[in-house]
């Protein structure tokens, strides 16, 4: 990217521009000189997800361009529960939940933005502001009709749950966000994803109703399946966190393998840090061969590099490849060998100087000696991917990193051994 007066076009090109108040406004204003702008997360659990790595990375790039990005932690909206995007009300969170909800969404923010981006938890302005307070600095510059327009509410109002006054109140929540971080931190930009278009132009609308200012906002189109539902939603039993105890990095990394063909461009333009001419570049190459999955791997890479760092995702990619891609574990990392033992069947045993007829039946990759002699001699078994027979011992050498020796039977049925467990 080059300097900040461009930044739009290259978030334009990467297909991360839907809804905005007015652009060459905005553009006008980056040029001028760095900008505060803000995305923010509801700590709805101890993770965030892949849906919300574009609001992440959105702040990445204007950070990067050298303006001011402000990532918020939504512990008194959190506790509310946005009605966009949901068929019914969510559950209310106790406190204590949402404290350790929070304590884990800042580290990945943290990570994923940089360690010197101010994070903000709504709480701390809301927590204490009364209701006469909230109605008469904020609900009198909202009308009803104004609120019942929006299309997260229709369609609740239209559903049979409907909508409590509590969700209800969401959008004004959000816009009294803006509010504060216009008045208190010099914030004069909101992102987020389109389904949050109509409470971020309501929180546009009130900074000019009470302070006449003119700020500005901009959304980005969703991440959804077929169905059209969001990725990342728990609802949806398919979440891809962004905490390696929930999703670790070798099973990011299998996600990116597998994503669809057509799917590849546009997520090597939006949810990695390469420059638009190189996405498009890899994606080419891609589309030349799609069967060496040349865009799936670059993905893979990139994507896990920026969530759990470039040193996981090596070690994922070298387990990966152990598994998938013939990859030679005699000189593959420790690390790799980590994740391989959280994601096939493990074995904690000294194999050292015993045979293969003995070691197999306590793997459970067979029944019994008997059965271990005949897949041994038909050629079945491979210890770290290498052929045995059925006179074989495993020997001090085999163990890679004088712990681990992966087993195989057939072509994909994996048996990790550790002798250090």
């Amino acid at each position: 990217m080059g300097g900040v007066s461009d930044l739009i076009d290259d978030l334009q090109a990467r297909g991360l521009w839907q809804d905005s108040t007015d652009p060459e406004f905005l553009r006008a204003r980056l040029a001028d000189g760095p900008i505060t702008l803000y995305y923010g997360c509801d700590p709805t659990a101890d993770s965030l997800h892949i849906g919300n790595l574009f609001g992440l990375l959105v702040l990445r790039r204007f950070h990067d361009a050298g303006h001011k990005p402000i990532a918020l932690a939504g512990g008194a909206t959190g506790m509310i529960g946005d009605p966009g995007g949901k068929s019914e009300e969510r559950n209310l969170l106790d406190p204590e939940t949402l404290a350790r909800n929070l304590e884990g969404i800042k580290v990945q923010i943290a990570r994923i933005v940089g360690d010197d981006v101010p994070l903000v938890d709504n709480h701390s302005w809301t927590g204490d502001m009364s209701v006469l307070a909230f109605l008469r600095d904020v609900g009198k510059h909202v009308t009803v009709n104004h609120m019942v327009g929006k299309e997260s509410v229709k369609t609740r109002l239209a559903s049979e749950n409907g909508i409590s006054y509590t969700e209800f109140s969401y959008m004004l929540l959000q816009a009294n966000d803006f509010l504060w971080l216009h008045e208190h931190m010099g914030c004069d930009l909101q992102i987020g994803g389109s389904d949050q278009w109509g409470n971020i132009a309501l929180g546009v609308d009130l900074i000019r109703r009470r302070t006449g200012n003119h700020v500005h906002a901009f959304t980005w189109p969703l991440l959804v399946r077929a169905d059209g539902k969001k990725y990342g939603k728990s609802e949806a039993g398919d979440t891809v966190w962004l905490d390696p105890a929930r999703t670790s990095a070798y099973q990011l990394f299998q996600y990116w393998m597998q994503v669809a063909d057509a799917d590849v461009r546009r997520f090597l333009l939006q949810l990695t840090l390469l420059s638009v001419e190189e996405a498009n570049a890899v994606a080419d190459a891609h589309e030349g061969a799609p069967e060496k999955r040349l865009g799936q791997r670059r993905m893979a890479q990139e994507n896990v590099a920026i969530v759990h760092g470039a040193a996981a995702a090596r070690a994922a990619e070298e387990a990966s490849d152990l598994l998938f891609g013939g990859g030679d574990a005699l000189t593959a990392s420790a690390e790799a060998f980590r994740f391989l033992a959280e994601e096939v069947p493990t074995s904690s045993l000294d194999p050292v100087g015993r045979s293969l007829v003995d070691v197999l039946p306590e793997t459970g990759l067979v029944k019994s000696k008997s059965e271990a002699r005949r897949a041994l001699e038909q050629g079945g078994v491979y210890v770290n991917g290498t052929a045995a027979g059925p006179d074989d011992a495993l020997a001090e050498s085999q163990l890679v990193h004088g712990r681990w020796v992966l087993l195989r039977r057939g072509k994909r049925t994996y048996h990790l051994v550790d002798r250090s467990r």
